[in-house]
This record gives structure tokens, sequence and C-alpha cells, in this order.
């Protein structure tokens, strides 16, 4: 996998919730030469209570506290959950921290700048209609370029 550049293309500075303050991390959106985006997603300060925590990109870039005006997981093709553009795999939380990369054809980086990436208080069960049962949102950072 090569990257068009060696730079993010867009980044979200992410931010807890009133119940966790101390939480904190950064999520990087890198195009890929033949297409699609690497996302590597690194946070601090989780909450130790979950092993595994949902994450999503939502319709919104509204990271206002406490974090209810994000809309909808991100779905422009109208799919069911776990099909939408928005669905990511979840974060596996190592005593409170959580480093991941993935690669996704599911969005561009145009198609996501402004809207918000979420982070879940419990894992995303990948079957519930229409959030995966993810519970509540517990950290959140617009995606910017």
């Amino acid at each position: 996998m090569i990257l068009k550049h060696s730079w993010p293309d867009a980044t979200a500075l992410i931010h807890g919730n009133a119940a966790n303050p101390e939480l904190f991390g950064k999520a990087s959106f890198s195009e890929v030469q033949n297409g699609g985006v690497l996302v590597t997603v690194e946070v601090y300060g989780l909450p130790r209570e979950s092993n595994f925590l949902g994450m999503h990109i939502h319709e919104l870039g509204d990271c206002t506290l406490p974090f209810d005006k994000t809309g909808s997981h991100y779905n422009p093709n109208h799919l069911e959950h776990p099909m939408h553009a928005g669905d990511l795999p979840s974060l596996l939380n190592n005593d409170g921290y959580a480093y991941m990369a993935f690669y996704t054809d599911r969005f561009q980086i145009e198609d996501i700048l402004g809207k918000a990436l979420i982070i879940h208080s419990r894992r995303d069960d990948f079957t519930t209609q229409p959030t995966g049962d993810s519970g509540e949102k517990i950290a959140c950072g617009v995606i910017h370029s």
C-alpha cells in the first residue's frame, strides 16, 4: 500500500466527554494511491470498563458537549448497519490506551471532511440496527484537512 503523501490528508483531534475529561487522541486519514484511505487512531485515557469500544464516523461535525449534535452514522448509500460508510472497526482498549490502523474503501477524504469521529462506551455488536448497540458517545473529534 503506497500513500499519496507522506503526511495525513485529514486529521481529527479527539477529546472526551464530561465523564471522561482525560480522554484524548488523534485520528489520521491518508489517501492511498490505488484508492481508499488508511486510517490510524491513537487514544489515551479510555475508560477501563470495556475492552472494546465502538467507533464510527457520524454525519455532523459538531463536537459540542455532550456530543448529541453529531447525527447518525455517515451512511450516504442508506445501507443497514454494519455496512454504513462510517462504520469502523472497534478499538481494542488496553489499560486505557488504544492504537490501530486499517484500510477502507468505503469513503474518500473529501467525503468525510467536516464530519465527526465518535468513540462509544461499548463495543459495536455489528448486528443491532441502526447503531450496533455501542452505547454512549464518550469522545468526539471533527475531521479536518
